[in-house]
């Protein structure tokens, strides 16, 4: 793989991937772990209406308000700004 380094103010500058790394060990050495996941792409031709499609199972489902009091009673939001 090719990584540019440039001068800036006459200084050489790390190539990206030593400072992507640097910090990589910084988070580590915080106590946190780097997740990566896939999520649906919200840009994607049709994924409002799958979106629309499935709000409306939700809403047709006999259960939902009790779903939704259940998930309620359990939430803690008390650090939530």
């Amino acid at each position: 793989m090719f990584h540019v380094t440039k001068l800036v103010n006459d200084r050489m500058v790390q190539p990206t991937n030593s400072r992507v790394r640097k910090y990589r060990e910084q988070q580590r050495k915080a106590g946190l772990k780097l997740v990566q996941i896939w999520v649906p792409d919200v840009d994607r031709r049709g994924f409002a209406a799958e979106c629309r499609r499935q709000a409306l199972l939700v809403r047709a489902s006999s259960s939902e308000r009790r779903v939704l009091r259940q998930l309620e009673s359990i939430i803690d939001t008390g650090d939530w700004t």
